[in-house]
């Protein structure tokens, strides 16, 4: 799986309306008077933030963590990526979205899809952590 760098974000965004209860996936739809505040999507995701910065993702060797095909990951430079993390590396100047796995002294840059091999990162090849993925947005359009 490999990603599409999209750079920094425009100024301006815009505060839409929160709802002050969860959703069940049934039937219900909120009423206006329940919503409580106004949030800004830029805010909660710190996409402003200088070390975070947006990628589209490519390929389906991650929907096992519910990243897919032309989803939006925000990613963030500032965390020391860590066993688990779900990163955006460069793999002997290959990108790639994985699971950084750690095992002793060995990095496995690991698939969440049964149909990809994990990536063994060798003596002699170049790794490049470039963030954490932090959050996906998925559009649910046709």
């Amino acid at each position: 799986m490999s990603f599409t760098l999209l750079g920094p974000l425009a100024s301006g965004g815009i505060r839409l309306p929160l709802c002050g209860f969860k959703i069940p996936a049934g039937f219900p739809s909120p009423a206006a008077d329940h919503m409580e505040k106004q949030i800004s999507l830029d805010e909660v995701l710190n996409v402003r933030a200088p070390h975070v910065y947006l990628v589209t993702i490519d390929g389906d060797s991650m929907q096992g963590v519910g990243i897919f095909a032309g989803d939006l990951a925000v990613v963030d430079r500032s965390i020391e990526p860590a066993h688990g993390h779900v990163v955006v590396a460069l793999l002997n100047n290959d990108p790639l979205c994985k699971r950084l796995c750690l095992r002793g002294k060995s990095v496995i840059l690991c698939s969440e899809n049964p149909r990809y091999p994990d990536r063994h990162v060798m003596e002699g090849d170049d790794l490049s952590i470039w963030g954490v993925i932090t959050y996906s947005v998925r559009s649910h359009g046709h």
